[in-house]
């Protein structure tokens, strides 16, 4: 009997504790989180075949900024532009799912900009503690998916 092996997480607690309380997240760090995500962005507004990555980054916005919001209540969404950026990535999987290809409507590619823009803003003002616990709560959250414990506004691709 073979042994699964865990796969392993991106942030540990040590990375957590060793993280500045005070100071925001390293700039190389940030660069390289926000240039992933907005190639994903890029990708599903012009790429000819964008990948599941590309969708997979803008997922992984949405779902930092939903935890900082719903989960830690350390930012506000008042205008629902949260609720906006996770349906136009919905309605993209529905397209994936039907048509075969990844794409945002127009009202879809602003949302997520918006979110990709305040994430940027979190990145540069919160500490990088901060920022790692929500990536650790993530990676929770998305086990908890995995296992099959899906909250009602949960998007998943089959």
């Amino acid at each position: 009997m073979k042994r699964q092996s865990r796969k392993k997480s991106v942030f540990s607690l040590m990375d957590e504790l060793f993280a500045s309380a005070t100071e925001p997240t390293p700039k190389a760090k940030q660069q390289y989180q926000l240039l992933r995500m907005y190639e994903g962005l890029r990708a599903l507004e012009n790429e000819k075949e964008p990948k599941l990555d590309d969708w997979l980054c803008l997922t992984d916005a949405i779902n930092l900024m939903e935890l900082m919001v719903r989960n830690m209540q350390i930012c506000e969404d008042n205008s629902g532009l949260l609720d906006d950026a996770t349906n136009a990535l919905k309605q993209a999987a529905q397209r994936y799912q039907s048509l075969g290809v990844l794409r945002l409507d127009g009202a879809g590619i602003n949302a997520v900009r918006a979110v990709l823009e305040d994430y940027s803003s979190m990145l540069e003002t919160l500490p990088h503690r901060t920022i790692v616990q929500c990536h650790r709560l993530a990676e929770k959250r998305l086990l908890e998916i995995r296992a099959g414990k899906v909250q009602p506004h949960d998007v998943v691709i089959k």
